[in-house]
């Protein structure tokens, strides 16, 4: 695989998928040379190697102009450490932070070396990554933590603490605001309350459980983590999935984007007071929702992507069914964008509030829908397309001005182009099967799995022991880069915009505590 003036000696894995292992530090060149031909950071994780007779592992999936590269490096058993990526990409960060705090390995030279998921649960020398670490339930050995925040200080300068108890039914995070009136001058979250032990779960589980697993790390991305995982298991074993499955796969994925961006764009339209959007917007959402529980028989679509295909299928009259609702709310949410255009209270509340500018999202590496808005052109489906999406000629829409309405005028457009794919499927669905078993895992191997959701890139990587279960499985979201751009976009906004400019990013909290 070449990459700038340098071939790095990559392996192909699947298509626009690549493999490769290498030194620590030439990880760190690998780096800047995706830094300099403008490509990205996607993921880094961490791995306990110690059983297989080696030390720790640090994992990266690089985002470049032939695909998704996967580059791996060996670390010692005792100190592992790799050179600091936060200096090339700086949504490293919070990644490099979390694999310290559950396995111990540490990034040399970080600048920022804060605990970013321990929440003091366990004691300095505890890694609950490690697989000799004694499962027991969290417990704070030392009573409660100060974590220290980053201090705004002058003449007029105030905190005001949010969270990580909300009013509402919200993921709990803790967001720390600076202000001078209502001005901000600094925000800064605190996550991880939502932390759940699901990587240490996966250990030792079978495939198919493994898959339910995957596809609750975020609910509301079922069906994007879903296939990723089953692509990545799918890889290792080197199986082969009918076609109609992948065609049904792609039909969940964009009926999980539907449902998402008109569940928010009623929301957005609620954060300015125009309950009337709120509640048009959630009555597609439900009819949506109703259509696809009575069809596919779950609302979001749980355990409906299984490895080796699907679990359900969907016949002639359900097809002409899904369709008719497609188009029906197709125009009914143009009538409702036509509302939005024209209501002025929500064009000056949507208009320059939350902005991320083109030059800060690329360096910040902002993505999915969000860096879309801001002139970030990244779109998996339509760059690096697999099975069917190679078939179907998606549209990328993207905005400039990086704010909440170019985050609005992004959802608008990718509903009614997932509409039009939905309808294009539904007619061009090939016959077959939609399960293919997959044969049994017979040595050691693993796979990597990258699919566009509607927040932007999951990706999930998977180890699969010569046993045929689950030894490491690290699922990542797309929130993980995105987070510190939200605390970037609301500067120098009042306090009241900030849970418009939250929703407009609908970042998953559960999806970044693993």
């Amino acid at each position: 695989m070449r990459i700038g003036d340098h071939d790095w000696s990559l392996d192909a894995i699947g298509r626009h998928r690549w493999r490769g292992r290498m030194e620590p530090g030439r990880l760190l060149a690998l780096a800047r040379a995706v830094k300099d031909e403008g490509g990205q950071l996607v993921a880094l994780w961490g791995t306990d190697d110690r059983r297989d007779g080696a030390g720790f592992g640090i994992h990266a999936a690089f985002l470049t102009s032939a695909g998704l590269a996967w580059v791996s490096s060996a670390l010692a058993a005792d100190a592992p450490a790799y050179p600091d990526l936060a200096h090339i990409f700086p949504q490293a960060d919070r990644m490099q932070r979390a694999t310290y705090d559950l396995l111990g390995i540490r990034a040399e030279g970080a600048v920022d070396e804060r605990k970013w998921l321990r929440h003091n649960a366990w004691a300095e020398d505890e890694f609950p990554l490690r697989k000799d670490h004694a499962f027991r339930p969290a417990v704070s050995p030392r009573g409660p933590e100060a974590y220290p925040f980053i201090r705004v200080e002058g003449d007029g300068v105030h905190e005001i603490a949010v969270g990580p108890i909300h009013a509402g039914t919200i993921e709990p995070g803790h967001f720390r605001f600076s202000v001078i009136g209502d001005r901000i001058l600094k925000l800064e979250a605190r996550l991880g309350y939502a932390h759940k032990g699901i990587e240490k779960r996966f250990e030792g589980m079978d495939l198919a459980t493994g898959a339910r697993l995957a596809g609750r790390v975020s609910g509301d991305s079922h069906s994007a983590f879903a296939w990723a995982y089953c692509m990545a298991v799918e890889t290792a074993a080197a199986a082969t999935v009918p076609g109609r499955a992948l065609w049904l796969r792609a039909l969940f994925l964009e009926i999980e984007r539907v449902a998402n961006h008109l569940g928010d764009l009623g929301y957005l339209g609620n954060d300015v007071g125009l309950a009337f959007g709120f509640a048009q917007f959630w009555r597609l959402k439900e009819d949506w929702m109703r259509m696809t529980a009575s069809l596919f028989g779950h609302r979001y679509l749980f355990d409906r992507i299984v490895p080796g295909g699907v679990a359900v299928d969907i016949d002639d009259a359900g097809r002409a069914e899904l369709d008719a609702l497609a188009r029906r709310i197709g125009a009914e949410a143009r009538e409702l964008k036509a509302v939005y255009d024209e209501h002025p209270t929500l064009q000056d509340r949507f208009a320059d509030t939350g902005v991320c500018r083109p030059e800060l999202a690329a360096q910040l590496g902002l993505t999915g829908l969000a860096g879309r808005a801001s002139a970030q052109a990244w779109d998996a489906r339509t760059q690096f397309p697999q099975t069917p999406y190679d078939e179907l000629d998606v549209s990328m829409a993207t905005q400039r001005r990086g704010d909440v309405l170019a985050r609005a005028e992004v959802r608008f457009a990718e509903v009614h182009e997932s509409l039009r794919l939905i309808s294009d499927i539904l007619a061009r669905l090939p016959a077959g099967p939609v399960h293919a078993p997959l044969e049994p895992v017979r040595a050691a191997c693993e796979g990597l799995g990258w699919v566009e959701g509607w927040r932007g890139e999951v990706v999930v990587a998977v180890r699969i022991a010569a046993d045929g279960t689950l030894d490491r499985v690290h699922p990542h979201d797309p929130s993980w880069q995105n987070w510190p751009l939200l605390e970037m976009g609301v500067l120098g906004n009042i306090v009241p915009d900030f849970p418009l400019v939250n929703k407009s990013f609908n970042l998953s909290y559960s999806g970044t505590d693993l």
